[in-house]
């Protein structure tokens, strides 16, 4: 592939398929971790789906919403964040389907899936030379990120239960240490760390953090079973109140658009054909 001549930055933001990374993207991709696992929650437990149904479920209707994401031929936010939601249910599922029904330990499924999102990256870099998120305006490009998406919620999934339960550090503690994680991870990206890898990293641990906030607020505050103690609300209130907000900030980002790309710098386009934009 050959890099073509870019002469105008607009043009080419144009066809960017996601939003600028801001305050609302980080709050609202943790929000929907704790409401699209408990969407999971009631169609596996309140419906008695059960977990092989709830995953041909969510599956079926993530299938139709990247067909809807993928004939958008720009970046769409209520289509955008129902695609992230239903992929993070997915990833989760994942995760419980092998650990649950299968039997697999957390550890070797968080060593699997740090594998297969390695070998995800390696592959999307070596075909288009670029991993940021500013370059996704092909639908090869859409197709390599919602892989590294789904795997980076298998991954947040099996780490984070991993840390929080394995290792028995509990909700509150999980909660502080991937917050100070991802703190750290910001800090780093002041002090010049490459942005795309800040941002990959952060995107990996906001999964166990709103799973742990998740947790830390709707756990009983009697441990039960073996589990760990959180604050006792209810969890339909939780995730209703947690629905409501995203989608007020959704709402907002189709209206007033602050998210959407305006510029993209042309070193971060990588190996791109003119052909293809």
């Amino acid at each position: 592939m050959t890099s073509p001549q870019l002469g105008s930055r607009t043009l080419h933001s144009a066809l960017v398929k996601v939003p600028q990374v801001t305050a609302f993207f980080w709050v609202i991709k943790v929000l929907a971790t704790t409401v699209g696992e408990t969407f999971a929650d009631y169609l596996n437990s309140t419906l008695g789906f059960g977990l092989p149904k709830t995953t041909y479920v969510i599956s079926a209707l993530l299938i139709a919403m990247l067909v809807v994401q993928f004939r958008k031929s720009t970046y769409v936010p209520w289509v955008y964040w129902l695609v992230v939601i239903l992929i993070s249910v997915a990833g989760t599922l994942v995760t419980d389907n092998l650990t649950d029904n299968f039997g697999v330990p957390l550890t070797t499924t968080t060593i699997i899936f740090s594998i297969c999102l390695a070998i995800t990256f390696v592959v999307w870099y070596k075909s288009e030379g670029t991993l940021s998120i500013h370059s996704v305006i092909t639908r090869k490009r859409e197709a390599f990120y919602w892989l590294a998406i789904l795997f980076t919620f298998a991954l947040g999934t099996a780490s984070g239960d991993l840390v929080n339960e394995k290792f028995a550090i509990g909700y509150s503690k999980g909660f502080i240490l991937f917050g100070g994680l991802i703190l750290l991870t910001s800090v780093g990206f002041r002090l010049g760390v490459n942005a795309v890898l800040s941002f990959w990293i952060a995107y990996i641990l906001t999964r166990p953090l709103g799973a742990s906030l998740g947790d830390l607020l709707t756990q009983p505050k009697i441990a039960e079973d073996g589990g760990f103690p959180g604050m006792g609300i209810d969890k339909y209130i939780v995730n209703g109140v947690f629905a409501v907000v995203i989608v007020a900030l959704v709402t907002y980002l189709q209206i007033a658009k602050p998210d959407v790309i305006t510029e993209v710098d042309v070193t971060e386009l990588g190996d791109i054909d003119a052909s293809t934009i």
